[in-house]
Parts: C-alpha cells; sequence; structure tokens
C-alpha cells in the first residue's frame, strides 16, 4: 500500500463506468423531446461529471428554470428506463476495486450521478461492497464545490493529507483542490488531457491498471 494514502475516492462517469455515449444519447433525446435545440455531442461531453441542475443551465442557459426542470426529469427517464445504452465498466476496474481494498486503502465515491442511479449502477455491478462511503451531487454540492470530499473525509475520519481524489474531468480536480486534498486524472474519461493538465493534477493515466500502479 502506498504510503501516502489512506483513502481514494473515484468519481463514478467517466472513470469507473464508460457511460459517456449514453449520456450523450439520453441529453440529447430529452432536448429533443421538449423541442429544445441539441447542444451537441462536444458540449454534452463537458458538463460530465455536473449535478443536473447545474448541466442543464450550462448547456441550455436560457431555458426558464421550469423549462430545466422539465428536462431534467425527462433526461431522467431516458437515462434509468427508456435508453438501453450498454454501460460497461472500465478495463481494469473489475479486477482492480478488489485489489486495492485488499491492499488495504479505503475507497469512496463521489459523482455528479442522482442517489438514485448511483445506487443503481452499484447494484448492477456488484461493486457496492468495495466502497466504505459514497456521496452524490443531490445530497450535498456540485462538483467543484468540495461539499461532497468533505462529507466523505467526516465519514471516514481520514485527514485531507491522507486521501486521493481519481476523476475524469477539471471538475474532479477543482473539487479536489477546493477541498485540500490531491488529485489523479484519468484521461479515458470526458475531458481530454490537456484540459485536466491545465488544472495541475499530480499526473495524468491512460487506464485503470494505471491507477493502480500508481497507488500501490
Amino acid at each position: 500500500m502506498n504510503a501516502r494514502y489512506d483513502l481514494i475516492v473515484f468519481d463514478w462517469d467517466g472513470t469507473l463506468m464508460d457511460s459517456e455515449r449514453k449520456i450523450v444519447r439520453c441529453m440529447s433525446a430529452a432536448a429533443a423531446d421538449l423541442g429544445l435545440a441539441d447542444p451537441g455531442a462536444d458540449a454534452i461531453r463537458q458538463i460530465i461529471g455536473l449535478g443536473l441542475d447545474e448541466a442543464m443551465g450550462e448547456l441550455f442557459p436560457q431555458a426558464p428554470a421550469a423549462l430545466r426542470q422539465r428536462l431534467t426529469l425527462r433526461y431522467r427517464e431516458h437515462f434509468l428506463g427508456l435508453d438501453q445504452t450498454d454501460m460497461p465498466l472500465f478495463p481494469g476496474v473489475e479486477e482492480g476495486l478488489p485489489r486495492l481494498a485488499q491492499e488495504g486503502f479505503l475507497l469512496a465515491v463521489a459523482t455528479g450521478k442522482a442517489r438514485r442511479g448511483l445506487d443503481r449502477v452499484l447494484d448492477e455491478t456488484g461493486t457496492r461492497r468495495y466502497f466504505a462511503a459514497t456521496r452524490c451531487a443531490d445530497e450535498s454540492f456540485s462538483k467543484p464545490h468540495p461539499g461532497m470530499l468533505e462529507d466523505i473525509l467526516e465519514q471516514t475520519g481520514v485527514a485531507r493529507d491522507r486521501a486521493l481524489m481519481v476523476g475524469d474531468t477539471t471538475y474532479d480536480i477543482l473539487m479536489a483542490r477546493n477541498a485540500g486534498i490531491a488529485a489523479l486524472a484519468v484521461s479515458y474519461g470526458a475531458h481530454d488531457r490537456a484540459q485536466l493538465l491545465e488544472c495541475a493534477p499530480l499526473g495524468c493515466v491512460d487506464s485503470f491498471a494505471e491507477i493502480c500502479r500508481w497507488v500501490s
């Protein structure tokens, strides 16, 4: 076990689960359902990691609040039932999580997903048992506010300098900075390497296997 860290906090979408294609499809479908212009895949990828309220504000800034609420509800209907796009765990995650737990790390999740959505994928993937704590945007604050990380630190009793945040977006890296903890970026998710490096993470790795090697 890496002597520097006791706790590793993972983002979910784009870091543990390859859900980008489904998120893009569901957001585009929700916009079409309500007669709004499709913001496009590139724009949708940029808001992955935010809470849904914040994401809708970024994608549809001119839409009234009531319409954005309808968009949120319609997106959830697509994501939780109507859209059947596959969302596999990234290569190495299924083997890597138990390995990290066996090495003695506490593991946690801080995600822009709602609690209902996270609980669903934790159960579907059988990964719930590996996490000592999980926190969602609808029960705290959206990234990059540090609230989710602060909640996890309080729940686990781990000091800030003993924790590491791992994520695929600038929101993850900035959340970690705002919470005063270290951050490791991954290049295989929603935001590209150049964007991530601008936020000065400790490193940027290209696979989950590299995460495991980096921390071990």
